[in-house]
């Protein structure tokens, strides 16, 4: 498996509309199996296929995985999940706020409110057809990820004056650690 680079905002493709997949196939198979190796490597909890420059609707996550910079990649695997063209079905009335980050807009955190619990349908790594009801982080891990298959950051999420302002810290950030993120899994 690689290691794929992630891209950060404000990169244009992670501002496009990814295609649809329609049907599993070996390649596609590998893409999934380097966005897990990728999102294990860089401590995320959730990856889409655009924040590695794909343009397909396909997400992975692990919600339960071990965290913490002494834990190895490999030790992380806990329940990986591939989905593959994910529609939102339904989604509650009752909302939650968790403060986000995420792998392409690095060192930045903001509280963004989404639908406590939804159901989703999407196609599993074999191409099984799957439903599947989440709350909690799970609910909005798939949220923020289907997002970037739309090409919404969950800074669209908050207010332009809060957005405007992170988006000045990353920035900086990103100027701060250019060398330190050169020589990891992360596209400026």
């Amino acid at each position: 498996m690689t290691v794929l680079r992630i891209y950060v905002a404000p990169h244009p493709v992670l501002k496009k509309k990814a295609e649809p997949v329609k049907e599993i196939t070996p390649a596609l198979r590998k893409l999934m199996d380097d966005m897990l190796e990728t999102m294990y490597a860089t401590d995320g909890i959730g990856l889409a296929a655009p924040q590695v420059g794909q343009s397909k609707r396909i997400l992975v996550l692990d919600i339960n995985q071990p965290r913490g910079d002494d834990i190895k990649p490999e030790d992380r695997r806990t329940k990986p999940q591939c989905f593959v063209d994910p529609e939102i079905v339904w989604s509650s009335e009752d909302l939650r706020v968790y403060n986000e980050g995420c792998l392409s807009v690095p060192g930045q955190y903001a509280d963004v409110t989404r639908p406590d619990k939804v159901r989703i349908k999407y196609m599993d790594y074999d191409g099984k057809n799957q439903e599947i009801e989440a709350d909690g982080l799970l609910a909005t891990c798939l949220q923020h990820e289907m997002d970037h298959l739309d090409g919404v950051l969950f800074v669209d999420h908050i207010s332009k004056l809060k957005r405007d302002m992170l988006m000045r810290k990353l920035k900086k950030f990103t100027k701060e650690n250019e060398e330190d993120m050169a020589e990891s899994h992360v596209l400026l």
